[in-house]
């Protein structure tokens, strides 16, 4: 069981990242309009900083698709606008990533594609609500898990429905309205 609890944070953890990144405009780095079209990229057209980045690339850069060249080098540039602790949290939650099974990955990605397309003050409400989980104890957040885990549909549509008149008498909108 603490197997399962683990993944669940190693979820948890990625999904606050995948926040702080998105929130923080992905550390920065702007990329230029001609790497959003799907058009190949030079080799040569690359500075010399991109090319030490990408350099296990090289021999076979030509042959990559468009697409992919694209993607290498968006992700290099975010990776070279990062300061030394950004770099050294990516890489944290890299490896945390590579230890999450092939549906555990699937799942991050298809929350994280769902809370992408959520009105930004949804998101907000978000981060807010994850945060305030955060601030609990390992046994608050661990009792409250097993709360909702124990609770039937209907003592959950309860617990859901006391949270919307929560935050309405705090004059915020629940979550989805």
């Amino acid at each position: 069981m603490s197997n399962r609890y683990s993944r669940r944070a190693a979820l948890a953890a990625l999904f606050a990242v995948s926040m702080q990144f998105a929130a923080s405009g992905r550390a920065g780095a702007e990329t230029p309009p001609e790497a959003n079209a799907a058009a190949p990229v030079a080799w040569s057209s690359l500075s010399a900083e991109e090319q030490k980045a990408l350099n296990r690339y090289g021999d076979k850069w030509s042959s990559l698709p468009a697409e992919q060249q694209q993607r290498l080098l968006r992700g290099t540039r975010r990776w070279l606008a990062m300061t030394p602790e950004q770099r050294e949290r990516a890489q944290e939650r890299y490896a945390r990533w590579k230890q999450l099974t092939p549906e555990q990955q699937e799942l991050a990605r298809k929350r994280w594609h769902k809370y992408r397309d959520l009105p930004p003050e949804q998101r907000e409400r978000v981060r807010e609500n994850y945060h305030r989980f955060k601030k609990l104890t390992p046994e608050q957040r661990q009792k409250l898990r097993e709360r909702w885990q124990n609770a039937s549909p209907e003592e959950r549509q309860r617990m859901l429905e006391r949270r919307r008149q929560r935050m309405e008498r705090q004059g915020r909108p629940p979550a989805g309205h």
